[in-house]
């Protein structure tokens, strides 16, 4: 098996930032104690974050990380308290979780789903983790969903964007905050149809797995919806670096609009090339063509550069709204790193203050007892508006954004704009939606 990176992290505790020695860790497994996985004893608690800290998605995943980092000190009663401030519930005051300071242990996912699965395996069985939070990649986001319904561990996922984490490879033990495909199709469509009409051809690069499949059927449901037709779907492996091979056919192919579903550095180099290959210049049959990117994060915009200006897409949550939540967490997090979060970061701090809050509302560690917190749960202030957890599948239901590429950003901070926030009614769908069928929620796991 592939070893993975793996970094043992001491407590963030007032006073003592990263002073505090982590002690021996006991191997807790589920079928070697009573109880539930890895129930903490001591003074303090530990999660694991397990983000690519390497490979096509790096980028995202060091983000997740500084946000998670950032997360563990304000609930250890460090700095400003962020989102603390501007959270619906008011039960998290500091002082770790259930009074316990909060301990952190963080793996490289190398954006694989075997070395992720790997790293959580060994977050859980040697380091003792109550909870695995992250990830930038549905691929790994499902692998470790399953590993921790397994373990009897509460995974709160990460950056992952497939309708099958919470559609066929929905599990009770798995939560989701974060977008999904059908939701940026829904929201895109109508900006779409506005933007270039209805009678357009469209021609589709898509990474070769979950997030890749459904987020082009999703889009191409929605397209297709507004009167698009399509023409192609060409698959392309994640990290591919040189995306010239299979942008050079779109040229010939009748097509007036390239859709890139790919993510990370891979969207860096697809576009850039799409773009040095002339495709943003060309008209066919007296149409302008365009590029389309369904998903966008802030840092894929910036590394792109020039590349992006007028490029539409969606993104879960950008630190340019006007909310108080998202001016709470935008100061914390750019007081401690120099800059402004993105979308990544944002989702895993999220996460890890929801986890906590649902421990500490129902006053137990015990998995189950947190997802039953978490099922159905409604909140505000953490800069996507009023939020639920739906209960059948662990999915999050919010508002959407649709970005477009600025044409005079002042830095690379500011590179996409806000076209629309698309309200959750408009991406909202029932349970057994035939995009997310074949899944089975499952009992919760105490791993006992």
């Amino acid at each position: 098996m592939t070893s993975s990176r793996f970094t043992r992290r001491g407590a963030l505790k007032a006073g003592a930032i990263g002073g505090a020695g982590l002690a021996i860790p006991t191997i807790l497994r589920a079928d070697g104690h009573t109880g539930f996985t890895n129930a903490p004893t001591g003074s303090t608690v530990k999660i694991g974050f397990n983000v690519p800290q390497s490979g096509p998605y790096a980028e995202e995943g060091l983000d997740e990380l500084r946000a998670q980092e950032l997360a563990v000190e304000h609930l250890n009663g460090i700095g400003d308290g962020g989102m603390l401030n501007t959270f619906s519930e008011k039960n998290l005051d500091g002082t770790g979780i259930l009074g316990k300071q909060v301990e952190f242990v963080t793996g490289d996912t190398q954006t694989k789903s075997d070395v992720a699965r790997a790293s959580a395996q060994q977050m859980i069985e040697r380091e003792g983790v109550i909870m695995v939070n992250g990830g930038s990649s549905s691929g790994v986001a499902i692998a470790v969903q399953g590993l921790c319904q397994e373990a009897g561990i509460i995974f709160m996922a990460g950056l992952t964007h497939s309708n099958d984490t919470t559609g066929k490879d929905r599990k009770a033990n798995g939560f989701r905050h974060f977008f999904n495909g059908f939701m940026s199709g829904a929201a895109l469509g109508p900006v779409l149809n506005n933007a270039y009409g209805g009678s357009r051809r469209a021609y589709h690069l898509t990474a070769d797995y979950t997030w890749g499949w459904t987020q082009q059927e999703s889009i191409q449901a929605a397209t297709e919806a507004i009167g698009w037709e399509t023409v192609e779907n060409v698959l392309t492996p994640v990290g591919a670096g040189d995306f010239s091979s299979y942008i050079a056919p779109v040229m010939n192919s009748g097509a007036d609009v390239l859709v890139l579903n790919h993510y990370g550095g891979d969207m860096v180099n697809s576009l850039t090339q799409a773009v040095e290959f002339g495709l943003r210049d060309r008209l066919v049959d007296g149409t302008q063509f365009e590029v389309v990117v369904p998903l966008y994060s802030e840092l894929m915009a910036a590394g792109a550069g020039s590349n992006i200006q007028g490029v539409y897409g969606s993104m879960n949550w950008n630190w340019q709204l006007p909310d108080e939540g998202t001016a709470a967490f935008t100061r914390s997090f750019g007081e401690k790193y120099g800059r402004p979060p993105s979308g990544a970061a944002h989702t895993c701090y999220v996460q890890t203050l929801l986890y906590a809050d649902a421990v500490t509302r129902a006053g137990s560690f015990n998995p189950c007892a947190v997802a039953e917190a978490l099922e159905g749960f409604e909140f505000d202030g953490m800069g996507n508006g009023a939020t639920t957890y739906r209960a059948e599948d662990h999915q999050c239901f919010k508002d959407v954004l649709v970005m477009k590429g600025a044409e005079s950003p002042t830095s690379e901070f500011d590179t996409l704009e806000i076209v629309e926030v698309t309200p959750r009614a408009q991406v909202e769908y029932p349970e057994d939606h035939p995009m997310f069928a074949g899944g089975d929620l499952g009992a919760c796991n105490p791993g006992a």
